[in-house]
């Protein structure tokens, strides 16, 4: 891993630190996790805004899906 300095509010800092000790993680996990959960947020919204675009610029045809309805299974 390599350290680096980030520059943050003094409000933030403190709720930083007080969410890391609740969890006890360090203020460098909590972060680190936030950052990584942060990147996969974006990356998956990003994925969803490709498939409604995809399925906007190519719609689902009437009937293009009903061969699989036969194989589902609803349970009450």
């Amino acid at each position: 891993m390599k350290t680096i300095q980030m520059t943050m509010d003094e409000s933030l800092i403190k709720e930083v630190d007080k969410i890391a000790k609740l969890s006890g993680k360090t203020r460098s996990a909590f972060t680190r996790e936030a950052l990584i959960k942060a990147i996969q947020d974006i990356k998956e919204e990003d994925l969803e805004k490709k498939q409604i675009e995809g399925y906007k610029k190519n719609p689902v045809k009437i009937g293009e899906f009903s061969d699989w309805e036969s194989e589902q299974v609803w349970v009450n």
